[in-house]
């Protein structure tokens, strides 16, 4: 490795690690927000609230590391530029074109990082984080009895079980009538209480459920002599079970999106969902060809059928008039249809999901192409051309996988064009810049907005002034 490029790349270093800090600081914050409304107010143990917020972690890197590589090769290379390095450069026998071979390579790499990022760590983060939420969500703040059933309560720290039953609970003010409690959590001791009426809240945190009883009797027995026990009659006693509400039962589900999966996953489930719509295809077919049958008068028998290895069930041998055997064919073919429209709309979910992963890592090599020529010529605009000149190609390559995700997702384009649309349009113009670098060098000093703009509304100017019927510019 040349002294020159390890300097281009230390150069690039500094730029791409603050932009990609900053980025994904601003976003991680914004997911936290987002998150906090689904895990304030639960009672949650803090080590699920922050795994919760680590495992969001991955998605946001897998968006700000590519996003990260505009800004920090146009910083760059501007700079070069505005220092008279690339001019000196020049005036040393480097082609401008040599200085492309470093950026390039860091973009390569940093695409091949995304990929394996994106492939292999992303989808397990998902998964969890789908699984974790399936969790909390399941954890209501809301105590729940079921009246004149016998309710089975786990207590703190795995102690109990707590067995209550009422005869009748009022969902409104959540009172209760012939309570009975059978009490395990002491070892050593059982206790069972019942008592004439109730009253049931939680507190503040939700973690305890509060039983105000009213006109009962207490039973209590040891372990050590079940000869005798202790009974205690009340007006008035507060039973309080602790923890009941801060039970967190993890779950684990098998089942995985499109986006908990890896490539190899992806194009398996996209094939087997395939596999299904052939199958499904080739049963409709069999169902149409017997109702013409039917619709004929010919036998079920015939030869014609006989080639068809699979028939639908419920047709083989019905012996229903050719009306009835129409309409049900028709019915069945309503369904069919339904059927076979989700197993294509889900198998296009799954190639446009592989698409996603090939386009968010090349984009890195393609922001490189992009950002190196424009941070070039167009060296005097300053960190207010990084920024306008980022967020525009950034959004047009979102907007752009967006609307085509969506439009792949409704039948209106293939996986590949929709996805790959706005990624071969930057690659058309990276390309078509990087070539004319060459003449830019020596104008680098004296390339700024304003010069943008002109050269923006000449552009324009020899588009629009074209006659395409005399094929000569109109003056």
């Amino acid at each position: 490795m040349t002294i020159l490029t390890r300097y281009l790349i230390r150069s690039h270093v500094g730029p791409f690690l603050f932009t990609f800090s900053l980025l994904t600081g601003l976003m991680f914050v914004n997911a936290i927000a987002q998150r906090l409304d689904d895990l304030a107010g639960k009672g949650l143990p803090r080590d699920v609230i922050l795994e919760a917020l680590l495992l969001s972690l991955p998605h946001t890197v897998a968006l700000t590391l590519p996003m990260a590589v505009l800004p920090a090769v146009l910083y760059t290379f501007s700079e070069l530029a505005a220092n008279s390095e690339i001019i000196a450069m020049s005036g040393g026998g480097v082609r401008p074109r040599r200085l492309f071979m470093p950026a390039m390579f860091i973009g390569v790499f940093l695409a091949a990082v995304t990929f394996f990022f994106n492939d292999r760590i992303l989808p397990e983060a998902n998964h969890r984080l789908k699984n974790l939420q399936v969790s909390i969500h399941r954890k209501s703040p809301t105590f729940q009895l079921r009246e004149r059933v016998v309710n089975v309560i786990e207590g703190e720290n795995g102690l109990g079980p707590f067995y209550l039953r009422a005869a009748f609970i009022d969902p409104v003010s959540s009172e209760l009538t012939g309570v009975s409690i059978y009490d395990m959590s002491r070892q050593g001791k059982r206790r069972t209480t019942y008592a004439a009426r109730g009253e049931m809240k939680l507190n503040a945190s939700f973690t305890d459920l509060q039983l105000r009883l009213y006109d009962g009797v207490a039973y209590e027995v040891g372990s050590a002599d079940q000869r005798s026990f202790q009974r205690t009659a009340f007006e008035q006693q507060l039973y309080v079970l602790r923890g009941v509400g801060d039970i967190f039962e993890d779950t684990e589900a098998n089942y995985r999106g499109d986006r908990e999966m890896s490539v190899a996953q992806l194009h398996d489930s996209a094939n087997a969902k395939m596999l299904q719509l052939d199958s499904l295809r080739e049963e409709s077919r069999v169902a149409a060809v017997r109702a013409v049958e039917r619709a004929l008068g010919r036998s079920a028998d015939d030869g014609d059928l006989m080639r068809f290895s699979k028939s639908p069930p419920g047709l083989a041998d019905a012996q229903l008039p050719a009306d009835d055997m129409i309409r049900m064919v028709a019915i069945d073919a309503k369904t069919q249809g339904t059927r076979v429209r989700s197993l294509s709309k889900r198998a296009s979910q799954y190639r446009v999901e592989v698409h996603k992963k090939l386009v968010i890592a090349s984009a890195c090599m393609i922001f490189v192409l992009i950002g190196m020529p424009v941070g070039v010529r167009f060296s005097r605009g300053g960190i207010s051309m990084v920024i306008v000149v980022s967020a525009m190609v950034i959004g047009v390559y979102q907007y752009g996988m967006s609307t085509g995700e969506d439009w792949a997702d409704r039948g209106l384009a293939t996986p590949f064009w929709s996805m790959w649309a706005a990624s071969l349009l930057f690659l058309a113009v990276g390309t078509l810049l990087a070539s004319r670098l060459g003449r830019w060098t020596a104008s680098s000093r004296e390339s700024g907005w304003q010069e943008l703009w002109l050269e923006a509304r000449a552009g324009a100017r020899r588009v629009f002034s074209w006659s395409p019927r005399t094929g000569r510019r109109v003056r």
